[in-house]
């Protein structure tokens, strides 16, 4: 009996329907707003999205992390249609609403902080990072703020600052945030190892900065935009001594690994330590403008009244999509599912790797995994035009991909975590012939 097959391919790319509309989008929206993939959606079904041609392809973009819960999840349309039958927006500081105060309550008893937990929500990551950058600063009365090289923490001024890769976030944007200190993060494919990073982040407080004017200490415990690299956690047990001993604030940036895309709720969990501070927000309300930070409750409550805020934080319509995205990560064993989906293709990658040289690395936590591609396995030169060559066959045939990294060589996986066996097992054939195209 034949397997039916989620990708289906009407027309070549783009199709006339999505051209007409690409072409619209380029004469009338700004050009920096540059476009990945040559089609337009219209619909979008769990893994899967269909354009304005009818082609149908499995996601492994995921909204860039938004979509854990995949795209249009039944629970997560009828929460936020019932919340904006109800109200859409008062700014939660002039009139309050009760389901601020429920997601608070679930997120600050799942959240891996210290002590009693309290939670701030806003709408993009970025202004999770501008925000938890606030709360330490406010707790500990310092101003400095030290990052990781390869760190992605946002666009807006504070957090741009803190991101590492230059083209095309930083180029031409200066002058940047002060106060803003960057060391080197554990990456052991490109021989940096936890000690080393330690060491370094030792050194940059005799030579950079004092250690008594450290605010905070921020850090992806997966790397995201950095090319998806996994702290060790011998870096991590270090920083959490580090930020004890000298009264520094510990930021987790959780944005992109948050909400079981590495088989916990959150990543700190593989490691068994707790952050200060724990900023959320892509795949938190599926995808509806939603983000926070949770943390110890002596440092939320540290900034003054009015402090913080903003007209739209904590819009009850993303809300509501959020506690319904809570109750089907619990409801459907996604935490589980991430982890099975990661066990099916870290053996699919690794096989790869034995068969094609130019696969240098597969790494990542639960289903947070990327293969990285080099020119030559001994020199490991990045090959950032392997890894577009890839990514553009498997578009042609059906499987959107996404690329990062500081080279641009590497491509991640960020599958709604209610891809099926199926969709899965499809998805990597497609994959597996786009490396021979692009391999071979």
């Amino acid at each position: 009996m034949a397997t039916t097959r989620a990708i289906e391919m009407k027309t070549a790319l783009p199709g006339p329907r999505s051209k007409a509309v690409l072409d619209r989008i380029a004469a009338a929206v700004a050009a920096p707003l540059a476009i990945t993939f040559p089609l337009v959606i219209e619909d979008g079904r769990g893994a899967t999205l269909t354009d304005l041609d009818g082609n149908t392809f499995i996601d492994f973009t995921g909204g860039i992390g938004c979509l854990n819960v995949g795209h249009s999840h039944g629970k997560v349309v009828a929460a936020a249609q019932e919340q904006l039958e109800h109200f859409g927006h008062t700014d939660f500081t002039v009139i309050p609403y009760e389901v601020y105060a429920t997601l608070a309550e679930r997120l600050n008893a799942l959240a891996p902080v210290r002590g009693t937990a309290k939670s701030a929500f806003f709408n993009a990551g970025t202004e999770a990072v501008e925000n938890a950058v606030k709360f330490a600063r406010a707790y500990t009365g310092r101003q400095a703020i030290i990052a990781f090289e390869g760190a992605f923490h946002g666009r807006s001024m504070m957090s741009l600052s803190l991101t590492s890769k230059t083209h095309p976030y930083k180029a031409g944007f200066g002058p940047f945030a002060p106060e803003v200190y960057r060391v080197p993060f554990p990456y052991e494919y490109r021989g940096v190892s936890a000690a080393a990073a330690l060491a370094a982040l030792e050194k940059a407080l005799l030579t950079q900065i004092a250690v008594e004017s450290v605010a905070a200490i921020i850090f992806e415990p997966q790397q995201g935009e950095g090319g998806f690299v996994a702290a060790p956690k011998a870096f991590v047990e270090g920083l959490r001594k580090l930020c004890d001993d000298n009264g520094i604030v510990l930021i987790a940036d959780e944005v992109q690994s948050g909400f079981g895309r590495t088989g916990k709720m959150f990543a700190m969990e593989h490691y068994g330590i707790e952050a200060d501070l724990v900023t959320v927000a892509k795949s938190i309300a599926a995808g509806l403008p939603l983000s926070g930070v949770i943390g110890t409750a002596e440092i939320m409550d540290a900034p003054g009244p009015s402090a913080v805020g903003g007209t739209y934080v904590g819009n009850p319509v993303a809300q509501a999509a959020a506690l319904a995205v809570l109750d089907i990560i619990e409801d459907e064993g996604l935490l589980e599912r991430s982890t099975a989906i990661g066990e099916t293709m870290r053996s699919r990658m690794h096989a790869w790797q034995e068969r094609y040289p130019q696969i240098g690395d597969v790494r990542g936590l639960g289903s947070m995994l990327a293969v990285e591609f080099v020119r030559d396995p001994h020199t490991k030169e990045p090959a950032p035009e392997l890894a577009a060559s890839v990514v553009e066959h498997a578009t042609a045939a059906g499987l959107l991909l996404l690329t990062c990294g500081l080279y641009s060589n590497v491509i991640r996986v960020l599958v709604p975590l209610v891809i099926s066996d199926a969709e899965l097992a499809e998805a990597l054939a497609v994959w597996e012939d786009a490396l021979g195209a692009a391999l071979a």
